[in-house]
């Protein structure tokens, strides 16, 4: 009878006993060279940012009086391409396309970095498409001989796709790669 009874004792006990949480798996603790070396990167990645930003201001909005009669707002995309492969040069218009594809690169690889919540494409290509139409914005109701070009947002945001397919991706996954994901490439090598 004893066992009986005090089977139907924690039979019962186990009903009401208050359940103990779960412990959490305690996060893996990152090496301090591997911090120092992400806080480098991230430093390098800040300060090129910075130089980036320092050139597209100097490219972008600079007067150019002399170009006050030759600019044009063009709110349609594809209509300034279409000029500039209309020209007689074809190296004037690689230099305008080109130009702007380059312009855009810099950004695809160092956004992610800085920021690795940026990381995917649909993320970068809007990022890239919001702060070029500042630029542009900017160009058009501030600076002298610039004006808005829809055609200029475009090729910008596709050389920072770029960019970021090309560099931007590999080199924020490898800044900002978790502990426990080194760890699995280390025992892998």
């Amino acid at each position: 009878m004893a066992w009986v009874l005090s089977r139907s004792r924690t039979a019962s006990d186990a009903g009401t006993a208050k359940k103990e949480p779960e412990a959490k798996p305690a996060r893996p603790r990152r090496s301090p060279l591997s911090l120092v070396v992400r806080f480098v990167a991230m430093v390098f990645a800040f300060a090129f940012m910075v130089a980036f930003a320092v050139v597209l201001a100097r490219l972008t909005l600079e007067p150019s009086p002399a170009s006050v009669d030759l600019t044009h707002t063009n709110l349609h995309p594809g209509a300034s391409l279409k000029l500039y492969l209309d020209q007689p040069e074809m190296r004037d218009a690689i230099k305008q396309i080109g130009g702007n594809i380059l312009l855009g690169v810099p950004f695809g690889i160092l956004v992610p970095i800085i920021a690795p919540k940026t990381r995917g494409l649909l993320r970068i290509a809007l990022l890239t498409a919001v702060v070029m139409l500042l630029v542009e914005f900017a160009q058009g109701a501030l600076v002298e001989g610039r004006a808005f070009d829809i055609d200029d947002v475009i090729l910008n945001t596709a050389g920072a796709l770029i960019g970021y397919l090309l560099l931007g991706r590999r080199l924020s996954r490898a800044v900002h790669k978790k502990p426990a994901a080194r760890k699995a490439a280390a025992e892998k090598a």
